[in-house]
C-alpha cells in the first residue's frame, strides 16, 4: 500500500513536516507509517507532498492508496482490505483510500471509527488513544522482560523490551500503559504516569517527572517535568524545566531550565502561527505549548510563550520571551531575529550527528538546503 500526503494538511502540519511526510510523524509509540506497516504486515510506500522530499527510489507500485494523515484501526484496515478493483473509500464525502482507481470508480461510504491529524496539536491530543492502541499492537502475544524489584510499579500494564534498564523508579500504569523500548533506560528516582512510551535507546534522566500521555521517541534524552508531549526522535531535554502539550521534531535540544508555557494567564484559547495561512490562527485549544521543527535548539533559561512555533535549524538564546514564531534557519537573540548561515548550521549538524555515530546523508542535506532557500526567499534580508 501507499500513503500519500494531502497538501493542505501537510502545510498545516508545518514546521514538523518541512523534513518529512505527514506519515512519518510520530503519534503514540509508532509513526503513522509504522502503524500501517504493522496492520498490513508489509512495507508501506510514501508519496510526498513536495518534490524536494522525494526519495530517488523506483516507481511506486502500490495498488492501495490511503491518505497519510489517517490513524489506522482494525475496523478501517478491514474496510480498506475489502476494497475491490477501481473503488474509492470515502468518509463524509472525502476520499480516504482507493484501490486501482481508474475511470468511473465505485464510491463506498465508510461510516466506522476514524481518527485524523490535521494540525501539530492533534499529535498530543491523539497521543493517549494512540499509545494504548500501539501498545496492544506491539505487545500482543508477547512477554515483557523482567523489571527489577527495586522499582515501585502500580498496576500491571507495563511492557519492557529486551536490554532495557529500569532502576529505582516509580511507574503508575493504572492511568495507562507504559512501554519501554529496547536498550532504553529509566534512571533512578524517575516518576512516570502512563500512558507513556520510551523509544529504543532513549533515556529518562534521574528524578524526572513525566505525566501521560507522553511519548519520548528513539534516541531521545529527557529530564525535568514533561506532560502530554511528543518527542519524535534523537531530541533532548536532558535537564530541569517544564514542557507541556508540545511536539518536538528530531535532533532538537532544549538547554537547561528551558520552560514552555502551555496555558495563558487569562485561560483563553491559544492562537498560533500557521504556515498554510501565513498568519496566526485560532486553535480552540486552552493548553498548547511549543511546536519545534527538526535541528532547532534553545539556550539555558529559555522561556517559550504559549503557542510558540519554531522552524527548522533555529537557535533561541538570550533573556526574555522570544517571538512566538521563529522562522527556520534563524537566530533569536533576546527577541531579535537574524539569519543563520547555512554552512554554519551544517557544521553544527555534523558535530551533533557525530556524537551519535551518524553521518548526514545527501538526501538530508538536499532537504535542508531546500528549506533554507525557501525560507530566505520568503523572508529576504
Amino acid at each position: 500500500m501507499l500513503l500519500y500526503d494531502d497538501l493542505i494538511t501537510w502545510e498545516n502540519m508545518l514546521p514538523l513536516t518541512f523534513t518529512r511526510s505527514t506519515a512519518e510523524c510520530r503519534v503514540g509509540i509508532l509513526t503513522i507509517q509504522e502503524k500501517w506497516e504493522k496492520y498490513f504486515n508489509s512495507p508501506v510506500e510514501l508519496e510526498y507532498a513536495k518534490d524536494y522530499l522525494k526519495n530517488t527510489g523506483g516507481k511506486i507500485s502500490s495498488d492501495i492508496k490511503v491518505v497519510s494523515h489517517i490513524l489506522p484501526n482494525m475496523e478501517l484496515v478491514n474496510a480498506i482490505k475489502s476494497l475491490h478493483e477501481n473503488s474509492i473509500l470515502v468518509h463524509e464525502n472525502t476520499e480516504i483510500a482507493s484501490k486501482n482507481k481508474g475511470i468511473n470508480p465505485t464510491l463506498i461510504a465508510y461510516t466506522g471509527t476514524i481518527s485524523f491529524i490535521h494540525f501539530p496539536w492533534d499529535i498530543f491530543l491523539q497521543n493517549d488513544a494512540e499509545i494504548r492502541k500501539d501498545f496492544e499492537l506491539i505487545t500482543a502475544v508477547r512477554t515483557s522482560a523482567h523489571i527489577g524489584s527495586d522499582n515501585k510499579i502500580l498496576g500491571e500494564n507495563i511492557f519492557i523490551e529486551p536490554d532495557a534498564k529500569v532502576h529505582c523508579s516509580i511507574i503508575n500504569t493504572n492511568t495507562g500503559p507504559v512501554y519501554i523500548g529496547k536498550n532504553a533506560e529509566v534512571m533512578e528516582g524517575a516518576i512516570i504516569r502512563g500512558p507513556f512510551s520510551l523509544g529504543e535507546n532513549a533515556q529518562v534522566k534521574m528524578g524526572a517527572k513525566i505525566y501521560g500521555a507522553t511519548t519520548i521517541g528513539p534516541g531521545c534524552k529527557v529530564g525535568g517535568e514533561i506532560t502530554n508531549s511528543v518527542f519524535f526522535a534523537n531530541s533532548n531535554k536532558a535537564h530541569d524545566g517544564y514542557i507541556g502539550n508540545s511536539v518536538l521534531g528530531e535532533w532538537c535540544n532544549l538547554g537547561a531550565d528551558t520552560n514552555s508555557s502551555n496555558l495563558k494567564n487569562n485561560y483563553s484559547m491559544v492562537e498560533i502561527y500557521n504556515y498554510h495561512k501565513g498568519a496566526v490562527i485560532e486553535t480552540s485549544q486552552q493548553f498548547l505549548g511549543l511546536i519545534m521543527g527538526d535541528h532547532s535548539k534553545s539556550g539555558i533559561n529559555t522561556m517559550f510563550n504559549t503557542g510558540t512555533v519554531v522552524g527548522v535549524c533555529a537557535n533561541i538564546v538570550g533573556a526574555g520571551f522570544p517571538k512566538k514564531h521563529i522562522p527556520s534557519f534563524s537566530w533569536s537573540i533576546s527577541e531579535k531575529i537574524r539569519p543563520y548561515d547555512l554552512e554554519k548550521a551544517f557544521e553544527t549538524i555534523h558535530v551533533v550527528y557525530g556524537r551519535r555515530n551518524k553521518k548526514l546523508t545527501e538526501r538530508e542535506e538536499f532537504i535542508l538546503r531546500t528549506i533554507y532557500n525557501l525560507t530566505i526567499s520568503n523572508n529576504p534580508a
